[in-house]
């Protein structure tokens, strides 16, 4: 396809109170080609650039992908309403994945009473395709996403509108806050705040102003579909970072700004956290494998990790790998000791007998999903087929 105009690159915008135009890309910004890929090969339909069903006549479309969220999907949907009103005005559509277990009675009675809400039906149940199906009809000239399980400030998406205007980015959004529910939701909590348990991307560093990789949700200007194109439906996990990766390659900008705030209620079990990091670095793979190159070494480092386990339980005659191994052990040991005793002392130290379990629980199981990648998805080159949701 051709390269996209100038001209239809920032068509859309509206204007603030004080005359800022906003809900386009910076002038003088690159506009980036539709082949998104940067010469790799497209996957899941997600290499063309998008064409709205909808004309932009509102300032903003807030879409919410979900499934069975019962329990969160109203206090999530209360505090989205809630915000401050933005010029234009925004409309939520929620992309719900044929939930049975209440989830679509209680949206019933949120769209009953507010008019801006609109529930479509996301037959494909996966995150990536609820996403699209919200975005095709968007209406608003800036397009944000929001997890069913984070609460949001009442000023989130005025914030949003503020920074899109101020930078031009592709791309805006802030810091991976968290507030926990229950004890192990807490050392959950706690330990993400950890660079130990999770690395040290600026996404975790709530002070951050900047240009970043990624952000938590996000929100876009309409352009940035048009131009790089939807979310990856083969991809369960990590659509938005593989999309704000083409962002980046086409010569865009993700912008983090420390005014922009949600909290995301983490994990309630152990179980539920190993399957949702076994499917972030399983899927992480899919998107190295589609792009053709690696975004950090760190991402290597759990799968190592894992590796490392059966060689140090060698015989000793595979010495120079077992003893390597052992070494690397008691050093992961005793690093995960300072983790423990730093995150107690900030979060609480009733949280200390829980913590070796939650880190362990973090690196084993995205370190497991990762070498389950490489087999998958590199070795085996198979493709995805997955019907079920990324929660």
């Amino acid at each position: 396809m051709a390269l996209l105009s100038h001209e239809r690159a920032q068509v859309g915008h509206c204007t603030t109170e004080d005359g800022v135009v906003y809900g386009r890309l910076r002038p003088g910004q690159p506009i980036p080609p539709v082949d998104p890929c940067g010469g790799g090969r497209s996957v899941g339909g997600s290499g063309e650039g998008h064409t709205f069903a909808a004309t932009a006549d509102l300032g903003a479309t807030v879409i919410i992908p979900c499934r069975n969220e019962a329990n969160h999907i109203e206090r999530c949907l209360e505090s989205v309403l809630a915000w401050d009103d933005i010029p234009g005005g925004f409309e939520v559509i929620v992309a719900d994945g044929m939930s049975d277990d209440g989830t679509r009675e209680i949206l019933g009675r949120v769209v009953a009473r507010d008019r801006r809400v609109r529930v479509i039906d996301n037959v494909d149940r996966t995150t990536s395709h609820g996403l699209n199906s919200a975005v095709a009809i968007a209406r608003g000239r800036l397009i944000a996403r929001v997890d069913a399980h984070t609460e949001y400030s009442s000023d989130y998406l005025r914030r949003c509108v503020e920074a899109q205007c101020a930078t031009g980015a592709w791309n805006v959004g802030g810091a991976a806050r968290t507030r926990p529910s229950g004890y192990v939701s807490r050392a959950i909590a706690a330990a993400y705040a950890c660079p130990f348990a999770v690395g040290t991307g600026s996404f975790h560093q709530e002070r951050y102003e900047g240009a970043t990789d990624t952000v938590p949700y996000g929100c876009w200007p309409r352009s940035t579909f048009e131009a790089v194109g939807l979310f990856d439906t083969q991809l369960t996990r990590n659509q938005d970072d593989e999309h704000n990766l083409r962002i980046r390659s086409a010569g865009g900008e993700v912008w983090q700004s420390a005014s922009i705030r949600s909290w995301y209620t983490t994990r309630s079990s152990l179980g539920k956290l190993w399957r949702q990091y076994y499917q972030y670095g399983m899927y992480k793979v899919l998107v190295f494998r589609k792009h053709g190159r690696h975004a950090s070494w760190r991402h290597f480092v759990p799968g190592a990790f894992v590796l490392s386990l059966p060689i140090a339980a060698l015989p000793s005659v595979f010495h120079p790998l077992h003893h390597a191994a052992q070494i690397g052990l008691v050093a992961y040991a005793g690093a995960m000791g300072v983790a423990c005793v730093a995150t107690a002392r900030r979060a609480g130290w009733d949280l200390l007998p829980l913590l070796p379990v939650v880190f362990a629980t973090y690196h084993l199981s995205y370190g497991t999903g990762y070498l389950a990648g490489i087999v998958r998805f590199i070795l085996c080159r198979r493709s995805v087929r997955d019907p079920g949701l990324s929660r």
